[in-house]
């Protein structure tokens, strides 16, 4: 964030999808859904993010990272412009955001010990010379076998 924060004359949306890696489709959806608040423009009707709407952008994006679905950004943006009286209701989206994520790392950590045991099992059969239903393999397989990438 610090990066499009020091711009403080502002840039437009080729700009700041380089900065956040949202593609200029995504910010202009953002922006018809509400997601963002309307940008300010130039005079030739291009949009034009000021130092303001790109902090908003970028935490947007780190938003989007954690999972939070898009009705949520929503809900959180109109919190972010009623300013300071809505700190607790934005606290209560990001717990519920943080539980979310949470859970889906408990999902990844499941997979990733998924993948853990089945590399192991594999392993195993390599180093005992053995097919999947246990019977040893020939000594061509086995040169097989043992190859990777």
């Amino acid at each position: 964030m610090l990066v499009c924060m020091q711009n403080k004359t502002g840039v437009g949306i080729t700009e700041l999808s380089e900065l956040t890696g949202l593609s200029s489709d995504t910010l202009r959806w953002y922006e018809r859904e509400g997601i963002l608040p309307r940008v300010g423009r130039t005079s030739a009707g291009r949009r034009h993010y000021s130092a303001r709407e790109q902090g908003v952008v970028m935490l947007l994006t780190s938003l989007r990272e954690t999972g939070m679905p898009t009705a949520m950004m929503k809900e959180f943006v109109a919190l972010f412009e009623e300013g300071a009286a809505s700190h607790g209701r934005r606290i209560t989206l990001m717990q519920e955001t943080r539980e979310l994520l949470d859970q889906r790392r408990a999902r990844l950590d499941e997979a990733a010990a998924a993948l853990d045991a089945k590399i192991d099992h594999y392993e195993q059969l390599i180093s005992e010379g053995l097919d999947c239903d246990g019977a040893p393999v020939t000594p061509g397989v086995r040169g097989l076998q043992i190859q990777r990438g």
